[in-house]
């Protein structure tokens, strides 16, 4: 009885094993790259924090003013030297994100509809799952002006 325990314990913990093989994307960065990426990704998740407290004082205008912070002006922020190494579709996503929150903030200041602006964060955050589900940093020893250049353009 305890051999075939040992063997159903074996054959549930190699599934569980095989179920945790990382399978998304690798964006290949270095140190500095990495580090910017984290940064702006920080900044996001802070900033949505700030809109959903602000949110629960009804102040619209400060949804407004946190959600223009992330909105397309930061995502202008030093980006160029990263173009060249993640894919497009890496980039397309963040773009997005970025355009949501300038809308987020055109619609607070004028409609100052909580639940449409809770509507809106929902499905920017649904982006930004989707982009996690697809994606992971590994980080390269290679200075930037070494990275290899994607091309990869579909």
């Amino acid at each position: 009885m305890k051999k075939l325990a040992f063997a159903a314990l074996a054959i549930v913990a190699t599934a569980t094993f095989a179920q945790d093989i990382d399978e998304r994307k690798i964006l290949s960065l270095n140190e500095m790259q990495r580090h910017h990426i984290l940064t702006e990704m920080r900044a996001l998740l802070l900033g949505t924090q700030q809109i959903l407290q602000a949110i629960t004082e009804d102040d619209m205008l400060a949804v407004a003013r946190h959600a223009r912070m992330l909105g397309t002006e930061m995502a202008h922020s030093g980006e160029n030297h990263l173009r060249s190494v993640l894919p497009k579709d890496f980039m397309q996503l963040g773009i997005s994100v970025h355009k949501s929150f300038d809308q987020i903030a055109a619609d607070a200041e004028t409609l100052k509809d909580t639940k449409h602006t809770l509507t809106q964060l929902s499905m920017t955050l649904q982006t930004c799952v989707a982009c996690h589900a697809a994606y992971q940093i590994r980080t390269t020893d290679l200075p930037a002006e070494a990275q290899p250049v994607h091309h990869d353009h579909h």
